[in-house]
């Protein structure tokens, strides 16, 4: 395929490093693996097929299944084919696979289907019309606009298209029609729909474009300085911006991106081990914890490791780098609506910067902290609303004005809705969520600097708090907790480890110990936990 001279585009991206480094390993899976030139020869085949079937420039294309070869390829099939990638969350059940195909308006539906996960099953019950189909033009009144729907795996049932059929040779557009249609491509064209978490309504769909994820992808890359040897393990869900934008930034080098279809820390052991993973990508305190707690996973022989990305508290993050001492441990401030990461620390920069700050904002990105309630502009090292401005934010939430103008000022600045601070030399320290904010008796309570306190117990592996509700107090400090294999200790003992230490209204008055969490793509739900003290107190 011919390379066009176009900044910014994700389908350039692919094709330069097909190019430069066609030999080089893109994606690395356990029982597969993908050169980039045989990436890059996947992808253009997928985008012929798409043109022969009928897609046009701008049309949604949904994709709906675990972490494989083909989601990468029929993603970047989408950037060559001028479509818009819509990225379903895996764990999406029937109302939001409902809201997903008729919200976003999806022309295509890419399905996977296996035992563990049957999306093509769900996905039928969720829009019981296409069974009913019959080949004709418009497959279910629940999403009249969807046209086509793809199994990706063996799947009986009217209403899909098998996979062979779509890359029925016959179909393709030629290669120079898929030339022509690059050529059309332009950096300000929505690339991506990806779903916010819809933790308290139905998941709103953020629109990114072509430049605001290849600039933050390069931004990450610069950031980090990543190398065209670099591994980087990072098995985060496919639909996940921690999983697609640190991909990415690897491609500008021809790195490997190691990853498998779902997290499972004992393939994870053995993957990093046998492919000598130099950068590993947890992200989230849970996989972390998991990670360096198994038993096979002897840190001190991972010489090979120089770089490990997390969130968590400053506490967790010292803790992280005292039992690996030999790899850079940063971290990183973001979300979807930011095309996924703002800032992140600089490995150069001090272990306490690393540990308290998420850096400072990637190039060309403004953070300003400023009171949600006057507006005012807050001064170093005070606390208010994180806002950001620059080339990665969303283009909007789709079909869903209104949303858009809540979170986007005037001034073109981004409402995070997170509280945070700047310090003298413009890090970011995060605060947490402002509406995660405990009220207990009129003090507010941050549950980060608890679940700091508390990540320092030596049994406690990972910890979480939110408000219990209280008729006195309004609500008190609950703490979920999960220890470390083969601890023991009680709830008294929790709360005899925070007295004298953090003020008294800080103290949990509940404890409950879990062994698993409820869990969101990536992240601990907090709202399930509340619902549960709301379910036991009704109970009581």
């Amino acid at each position: 395929m011919t390379l066009q001279n176009t900044e910014y585009l994700l389908s350039e991206l692919l094709l330069n490093a097909a190019e430069k480094y066609p030999d080089r390993p893109a994606l690395i899976f356990p029982d597969s693996r993908l050169t980039y030139s045989q990436l890059s020869a996947l992808s253009q085949r997928y985008a012929r097929a798409m043109m022969g079937g009928g897609l046009a420039p701008g049309d949604h294309v949904g994709i709906l299944t675990i972490n494989r070869p083909e989601y990468i390829a029929l993603l970047f099939a989408c950037m060559l084919s001028g479509t818009v990638a819509v990225l379903l969350n895996a764990r999406f059940r029937v109302q939001e696979l409902r809201h997903a195909a008729t919200h976003c308006d999806l022309k295509w539906l890419f399905v996977g289907h296996n035992e563990d996960v049957p999306h093509a099953a769900r996905l039928l019950e969720a829009l019981p019309g296409l069974a009913d189909s019959g080949g004709a033009s418009v497959l279910t009144p629940e999403a009249p606009l969807l046209e086509r729907v793809v199994a990706l795996d063996a799947f009986e049932s009217p209403g899909f298209t098998a996979f062979a059929d779509f890359l029925d040779e016959s179909t393709l557009a030629t290669a120079e029609q898929l030339d022509c249609r690059q050529a059309e491509l332009v950096a300000s064209d929505t690339a991506l729909i990806m779903f916010t978490s819809g933790t308290t309504s139905l998941p709103k769909g953020c629109m990114l474009t072509q430049e605001s994820v290849f600039r933050t992808s390069l931004a990450m890359r610069n950031r980090l300085g990543l190398l065209t040897d670099e591994r980087m393990w990072d098995p985060l869900p496919m639909f996940h911006m921690a999983s697609i934008l640190p991909m990415l930034s690897l491609f500008h080098d021809g790195g490997a991106c190691l990853t498998d279809e779902k997290v499972d820390i004992d393939r994870a052991v053995i993957q990093i081990k046998q492919e000598r993973a130099t950068f590993l990508y947890p992200a989230f305190p849970a996989i972390m914890a998991e990670l360096v707690n198994h038993p096979e996973m002897k840190l001190d022989q991972l010489d090979h490791v120089r770089l490990i990305n997390n969130i968590g508290s400053a506490e967790a993050l010292r803790d992280n780098m005292r039992m690996w001492p030999s790899a850079t441990h940063i971290s990183a401030f973001g979300m979807t609506e930011l095309s996924g990461i703002a800032s992140h620390t600089d490995p150069n920069d001090t272990p306490a910067q690393r540990a308290e700050t998420c850096g400072k904002p990637y190039e060309g990105v403004e953070v300003s902290i400023v009171q949600p309630e006057s507006g005012q502009r807050c001064a170093a090292n005070e606390q208010g609303e994180i806002r950001v401005r620059g080339f990665l934010l969303l283009k909007g939430y789709y079909k869903q004005p209104e949303e858009t103008a809540r979170v986007i000022d005037d001034q073109g600045w981004f409402l995070t809705g997170d509280l945070g601070s700047l310090d003298t030399e413009g890090r970011i320290q995060f605060h947490g969520r402002i509406k995660d904010v405990l009220k207990v008796g009129g003090e507010n309570v941050s549950p980060l600097e608890i679940e700091a306190w508390l990540s320092t117990h030596p049994q406690v592996m990972v910890a979480q708090v939110v408000g219990a509700p209280d008729d006195r107090l309004d609500e008190v400090v609950a703490a979920f907790i999960q220890l470390k294999p083969g601890a023991t200790v009680t709830a008294q003992d929790i709360v005899d480890y925070c007295q004298g230490q953090i003020a008294s209204f800080k103290v949990p008055r509940v404890v409950r110990f879990v062994e698993e969490w409820p869990m969101s793509a990536t992240k601990i739900q907090r709202s399930a936990l509340r619902e549960q003290l709301l379910a036991e107190a009704a109970a009581e």
